[in-house]
């Protein structure tokens, strides 16, 4: 057993969001990362899969993914699951959004088909 306190989450910031690690392979030795995505209002992410199946809940405000082409509005309460090797895009709403993601895999193929290894909130 592992527990990882408060002052040891790591967080980075993107030019689209913040992401605060919770647990992953590297921080607690977890099999999978689950961590905090902060979003400002408006910001549209990079098109992007992951290895694994992908779990998103929004906690708070709204957004809209991108997947095969279809946009769907999110809103606090949402649970989101994407299939592995799956693209998608998520846009903040008006006011932002803020969410927890655990994936088991998170190794990343940006939407150009390039690898972008695993990002560092996840490893």
């Amino acid at each position: 057993m592992q527990i990882v306190r408060a002052a040891q989450r790591r967080t980075i910031t993107t030019p689209n969001a913040t992401m605060i690690t919770l647990a992953s392979p590297t921080l607690g030795g977890a099999g999978s990362s689950l961590w905090l995505v902060e979003m400002p209002p408006d910001i549209r992410g990079p098109e992007h899969s992951f290895a694994g199946e992908v779990l998103w809940s929004i906690t708070a405000g709204s957004a809209r993914v991108l997947v095969d082409g279809v946009e769907y509005p999110l809103e606090a309460g949402d649970t989101v699951v994407v299939p592995s090797g799956q693209l998608r895009q998520f846009t903040a709403g008006a006011t932002g959004f803020s969410g927890v993601v655990t994936v088991r895999d998170g190794e990343v193929t940006r939407g150009d088909g390039e690898s972008a290894g695993v990002p560092p909130w996840v490893a």
